[in-house]
């Protein structure tokens, strides 16, 4: 068979097409939606093994830039790995783990998420497994919601938020330039959860199961007490969970992350030992 490796190929639109047929195939999922809003962009990076121009084999580059106390960190995620059920078990995810490695040998570490009936793959490259730490909290209030919906139906609405991001702080611990990849979720599975505070200058990216509010990420240039961001939505909210780690964590009990049927791995000392400082990537840094 003739194999060849190929990447930066998303504005082809024949190659994109395949891509995306095995990504419907394996996961169920098609990323055409994220490139026709505009956000599937140099960041993400799919590099495939075409045969008779056709995607049978692909592992996608996330380039993952982290502040994290002061330094500018460069990480890769890796994710989308995949295989035509018809060329599995000739050792085409080897040879792209094997280009990429070469390709980013200068960054400063390589972290993925690895469903468990592979957890024995990557250890052949290096990687490591590693642990995750959340933050949650009870709350009480009775107070009315306070929070209003943020609109993310449509081009401006999608402008309108980013310039919203970028005119507030992040109160993460670790802030990521991942603008691409956080708007894979709000533009299609998440567009019903980012709120403006009420009379307040904060926005809040948030989910809420019954009386559990799940918070993603909280815009303000004002200190916001991470539990007080649950207080916004009223009464019903008895517990916070945070999918990222916010920069005051205070007062909110740390728990061992564990999600279901996923290993997370590492690879790269730099990255390894900012991992105590890290605790956990967030949920919305995700591919």
């Amino acid at each position: 068979m003739n194999y060849k490796i190929i990447s930066h190929y998303q504005s082809n639109d024949s190659l994109r097409r395949s891509f995306n047929e095995l990504a419907e195939k394996t996961f169920g999922l098609s990323f055409e939606t994220w490139y026709k809003n505009g956000f599937w962009r140099d960041k993400y990076i799919p590099y495939s093994i075409l045969s008779e121009n056709k995607i049978i084999a692909n592992v996608s580059v996330n380039l993952i830039d982290c502040h994290i106390k002061g330094h500018l960190l460069h990480y890769i995620q890796l994710g989308t790995v995949m295989t035509d059920e018809a060329f599995r078990g000739q050792g085409l995810s080897r040879m792209l783990m094997e280009r990429i490695l070469s390709d980013y040998a200068g960054c400063d570490g390589i972290f993925l998420y690895a469903n468990d009936s592979v957890v024995n793959f990557y250890p052949k490259f290096g990687f490591q497994k590693a642990q995750e730490f959340r933050f949650r909290t009870k709350i009480h209030t009775e107070a009315s919601p306070c929070v209003q919906q943020v609109p993310m139906n449509s081009a401006e609405d999608f402008e309108a938020f980013l310039k919203i991001k970028q005119s507030h702080l992040s109160r993460s611990a670790i802030r990521t330039d991942t603008d691409d990849l956080l708007m894979f979720y709000l533009t299609q599975f998440m567009q019903e959860c980012v709120y403006k505070v009420n009379d307040r200058d904060c926005y809040l990216i948030a989910e809420q199961d019954g009386d559990t509010l799940t918070l993603f990420d909280i815009l303000s240039n004002e200190p916001i007490e991470p539990s007080e961001a649950g207080h916004f939505f009223g009464a019903g909210i008895k517990e916070v969970h945070f999918a990222f780690v916010p920069e005051n964590t205070a007062g909110l009990e740390k728990y061992l992350y564990q999600e279901e049927d996923t290993t997370f791995f590492v690879l790269g000392d730099t990255l390894i030992n900012h991992l105590p400082d890290i605790l956990s990537f967030p949920a919305l840094v995700h591919a």
